[in-house]
């Protein structure tokens, strides 16, 4: 059980069960669901290359993965791959040249916190601009050839899926 979900935040009633979706007070009948967040994650190709992260933290530090991050309140999709690439890369890509590409649910966990995510992957064309790298967050970028992925390299299992569904498509 996590350990942040031991008491009910409401009336502070010990918790016995949390199943991830649904959590009940029997105390005060406070009803708590923790829904699926929403993340992004962009695949930006240029030519027969995809450009990938290193990540700098974890989850999963020093694996590959693809430019994205998790959506705001308020905020589409698109709007988060916009921001996600200006905050990452430093690079600015209108709205509407990210394609949807598909989705998968993926398992992230964060400082002893698992969540259940729904990662929506997008597709869009490189802009030729300069890179320039978060650093806390990247450590580092890679022009990777589609014939030369790893997907083995790669840290999420979601991301995995989506980057072989891509390379079967460009076969």
């Amino acid at each position: 059980m996590i350990k942040s979900f031991k008491f009910c935040p409401n009336c502070g009633h010990s918790i016995d069960t949390f199943d991830f979706r649904r959590m009940s007070c029997p105390n005060c009948d406070l009803v708590y669901y923790q829904n699926v967040a929403t993340a992004v994650a962009v695949i930006l190709k240029k030519d027969d290359k995809i450009l990938f992260t290193v990540r700098n933290k974890d989850p999963k530090k020093g694996m590959l993965d693809l430019a994205g991050g998790f959506t705001d309140p308020d905020e589409s999709a698109e709007e988060t791959c916009q921001r996600e690439i200006q905050e990452e890369l430093g690079i600015k890509i209108p709205t509407n040249q990210f394609k949807y590409f598909i989705s998968k649910p993926n398992n992230y966990e964060y400082k002893g916190i698992p969540y259940k995510t729904c990662d929506l992957a997008y597709i869009a064309d490189f802009p030729n601009e300069d890179i320039i790298i978060e650093k806390e967050e990247i450590a580092d970028v890679k022009w990777i050839k589609i014939s030369d992925i790893k997907l083995e390299e790669i840290g999420f299992d979601s991301l995995r899926s989506v980057v072989e569904n891509y390379i079967k498509t460009q076969q």
